[in-house]
């Protein structure tokens, strides 16, 4: 049963909680749209000065705007293209301090700052990414994408 945590230790901690609430929450779910859907609802809650969370899907070879929590988003972004094509297409997560400097940074928020996206793989293929962004420069950290890794990992886990 998922129930409310508080967040009132260290970051590290707090991420530990979320973990484990995302691991109640979607226990014994295998359906895509509605873990992503709860996933970027409890990233949403969770994550302090953000702007936009959810997922982009890889669809016939591009990403596809899925489940997300925040302003209305661009609805298609080819591989390769933006942050989020650039982490499909490289495999890696993109941790990007300051999106004015990343090369084909696609804007769909002109609030946004930083951004940090991991891919989605489940058995070596792309299902999508998750894209967080932030108003804020340097929002994101090692921290942040060592447990937000950890929790796509969790989700592929449940999607097997």
């Amino acid at each position: 049963m998922f129930e409310q945590a508080s967040y009132i230790g260290s970051r590290a901690e707090n991420y530990e909680l979320v973990l484990q609430q995302f691991e109640a929450l979607i226990d014994g779910e295998n359906d895509v749209i509605a873990n992503l859907a709860n996933a970027s609802a409890l990233l949403n809650q969770f994550l302090d000065d953000i702007n936009w969370v959810g997922f982009y899907i890889w669809k016939q070879d591009e990403l596809v705007l899925g489940p997300f929590q925040g302003l209305p988003a661009c609805i298609r972004i080819p591989h390769g293209k933006g942050v989020c094509g650039t982490a499909i297409a490289e495999g890696k997560t993109q941790l990007v301090e300051n999106v004015h400097d990343f090369s084909g940074h696609i804007a769909c928020d002109p609030q946004s700052q930083s951004e940090i996206v991991v891919p989605i793989i489940v058995d070596g293929e792309a299902l999508g990414v998750l894209d967080i962004d932030s108003p804020i420069l340097n929002r994101f950290d090692e921290v942040d994408q060592q447990y937000l890794e950890k929790f796509v990992h969790i989700l592929v886990e449940h999607l097997k």
